[in-house]
């Protein structure tokens, strides 16, 4: 009788070579997708390399598009530890997004970096708040926070279409009305880090890192993250410990939607410097894949934000050299999300063959 047994430690060696396997299978069936379109997988794997790692732009704007999943994910790093299944993370984008461009309109005549600071931190305001709200639900009443978290997506997304199609927050021109913001005041735009061609890293990139480094030291070094694990593994045994799981879920979930939010925020005024949905949308549900894929640690989802922020700006430079079709480039990232998960359970879990007797 074989089945699944959880492993009692974590191999670097089995980690990579796992990891390695995955990669080199997304790699083979995506060729294999590439050839039966027709297309040429080398001239499409040499542009989707050169597009993400080619120059020192291509780079740079790798490290940009990594730098809200690395956010998204840190912040499901702790509701998912806790074993909280925090699914918002696309609404708590969005409302990070929208409180911080509503902010906006009172703190022009700020300076600089104070300006930059306020606008994080009401981007950090947004999308806690509708943390908080779902997991005041779920401790008040009892209410799934898978359930609320992705009804309220619902309800951010509607209200931000509604405020951009008619509503006032809706940019128009002299005969046309469009589905987004008028510009930002160009003052309150988020400093270039580096800026090399078309490629420009913004300083939401330092804030990535600097909540991952926050993220490690709290969930290893701190009471506060020794009960956030504990909560995932068994908060019966925590409660008799004298720990409020109350108010120990709210903190969870505002963490976890405030760096849902600072990525939204960060988008806004670091890379669109407009409010659009489309900017947006997909930011919080690729957040979640990267943590799952590095593991729930930080570094591991550092790694994987890399990886997925390289993946998806190399495949626009790989639409535009080899010409793939882009419903065939979203098969293959699905492809590569795929293996990377299918890897990931791999190194939690091993086969065991057990005998049966009669």
């Amino acid at each position: 009788m074989i089945s699944f047994q959880r492993r009692s430690g974590s191999s670097l060696g089995r980690n990579v070579v796992c990891y390695s396997a995955a990669m080199s299978g997304a790699l083979l069936a995506s060729a294999v997708l590439l050839r039966l379109s027709g297309g040429d997988p080398a001239r499409a794997f040499t542009a989707l390399i050169v597009g993400a790692f080619g120059s020192q732009g291509a780079l740079l704007g790798s490290l940009a598009k990594a730098t809200p999943l690395l956010l998204v994910g840190l912040g499901t790093v702790f509701a998912f530890r806790a074993k909280i299944w925090n699914i918002g993370q696309e609404g708590q984008v969005f409302a990070g997004a929208m409180a911080a461009y509503w902010v906006s309109f009172w703190i022009a005549p700020l300076p600089g970096w104070l300006a930059v600071c306020t606008l994080a931190l009401a981007g950090m305001a947004g999308g806690g708040v509708l943390g908080l709200l779902a997991g005041a639900l779920k401790a008040r009443f009892g209410t799934s926070e898978i359930i609320s978290t992705v009804m309220l997506n619902y309800v951010v997304m509607y209200l931000l279409a509604y405020l951009l199609d008619g509503g006032p927050w809706m940019a128009t021109g002299v005969t046309v009305s469009y589905h987004q913001s008028p510009p930002i005041d160009p003052s309150l735009e988020w400093p270039i880090l580096l800026s090399v061609g078309a490629g420009k890293l913004h300083v939401g990139f330092l804030f990535a890192l600097a909540a991952s480094a926050f993220a490690a030291v709290l969930l290893d070094k701190t009471s506060l993250g020794y009960e956030i694990r504990a909560f995932g593994s068994n908060p019966t045994a925590l409660t008799f410990r004298g720990t409020n799981v109350r108010r120990l879920l709210l903190t969870v979930m505002l963490m976890s939607g405030a760096l849902a939010g600072l990525a939204g925020a960060g988008e806004l005024f670091g890379v669109s410097h407009r409010l659009r949905a489309e900017t947006l949308l997909g930011i919080g549900s690729s957040g979640i894949v990267v943590a799952m894929v590095g593991g729930l640690r930080p570094s591991g989802v550092m790694i994987a934000a890399l990886f997925f922020g390289a993946l998806e700006s190399g495949t626009i430079y790989m639409r535009l050299k080899s010409g793939t079709p882009a419903g065939l480039v979203s098969a293959m990232e699905g492809l590569v999300l795929l293996f990377f998960l299918s890897a990931a359970v791999a190194t939690r879990l091993q086969i065991v063959r057990r005998e049966v007797h009669a």
